[in-house]
């Protein structure tokens, strides 16, 4: 009996060790994410399927995630900044937050998707535009907004929303193309009636005028296209798109390694898979525009030579963004 329980004792012994040493083996990666939660976990997840790399991910607009980022230079507690407009990224280039990083990739990157030194990189695009509630438009009898003035109608009185240009890096392009279209204080001049006419809300997030829109709380919203076909179109709301004919912005969404994150190998692996064919493809579930040129574009999708590009100078924006915003605070007033 008691040999009996000495071998027992043993094999729980053993057990236990290998078990300890898995545990004391798997890697762990830290990120901040500016996806929407369930955008994310969906590439999140496919990431540690395929590499079992535990990630750890805590989702901030862009924004958030760049004022999280400053906080914390002195003692980063995440690797990669995943997602989010280039903007927010350039500027915590800027400031010295992030560490270049070329990632490990078999196609070239143009040089407006990256930045010179490879602090950022860009893994998808994608143009803002409008979304509209298709029953609000056939009980007013009105079209779609085709123009930045559209907004202005009557018809559209507290009518829109769209996010903060502080918190979103969706409503701080809406700005920025406004800026570089108009340059600032006609942007703000038009942006100030904009603020006391049209808009019902402002929101954190720049998917979330989406679902308002599709719920019929509000007539209009201002998004990316890929959110609006991913997040209005295609969950069967009653909306359509439409773009501003006399312009409109477009982000390139970026990637970053943060400078002294606990975990940089890790990070700089899981950059390198957000280039991969594999990881590339999975942007059709969102309708997000790949930069692989590889990879597959969703069906229904609108590419960038499909609307009324203004020269968008990405740099101009995201180097300016503090002063920009700070800006429009000024004037609006939110």
């Amino acid at each position: 009996m008691k040999k009996f329980l000495w071998v027992f004792l043993i094999i729980l012994l053993l057990v236990f060790c290998a078990n300890g040493n898995v545990m004391a083996q798997k890697q762990v990666l830290r990120i901040y994410t500016a996806f929407d939660t369930e955008e994310a976990k969906y590439y999140i997840d496919a990431f540690e399927e395929e590499t079992g790399i535990d990630v750890q991910w805590v989702r901030l607009s862009s924004g958030e995630v760049l004022a999280r980022i400053e906080a914390e230079s002195s003692n980063p507690q995440a690797s990669v900044w995943h997602a989010g407009s280039n903007t927010s990224h350039i500027n915590a280039a800027s400031k010295g937050l992030l560490e270049p990083y070329k990632p490990n990739i078999d196609f070239d990157l143009p040089e407006l998707l990256h930045a010179d030194d490879w602090a950022w990189t860009g893994f998808y695009t994608g143009a803002i535009g409008f979304i509209t509630n298709t029953n609000f438009l056939e009980e007013n009898n009105v079209e779609a907004p085709t123009s930045w003035d559209d907004l202005l109608n009557p018809i559209f009185k507290e009518n829109v929303a769209l996010a903060y240009p502080y918190t979103s890096g969706t409503a701080y392009t809406t700005f920025a193309t406004l800026v570089q279209m108009w340059g600032m204080e006609n942007a703000l001049d038009w942006w100030e009636e904009f603020d006391r006419h049209s808009v019902f809300q402002y929101t954190q997030s720049g998917t979330a005028c989406i679902g308002m829109v599709g719920l019929g709380e509000i007539a209009v919203g201002i998004a990316f296209s890929h959110d609006i076909i991913a997040k209005g179109i295609n969950t069967g709301y009653p909306v359509v798109m439409t773009f501003p004919e006399d312009g409109t912005g477009y982000e390139v969404g970026g990637l970053s390694l943060i400078k002294g994150g606990p975990e940089p190998e890790l990070g700089k692996q899981f950059i390198n898979w957000c280039y991969s064919v594999e990881a590339q493809n999975l942007f059709q579930q969102y309708s997000r525009l790949p930069v692989n040129p590889k990879a597959t574009v969703a069906e229904g999708s609108v590419t960038l030579d499909d609307v009324s590009l203004i020269e968008y100078d990405h740099i101009l924006a995201g180097e300016s963004k503090d002063d920009w915003v700070g800006a429009w605070r000024d004037r609006i007033g939110k």
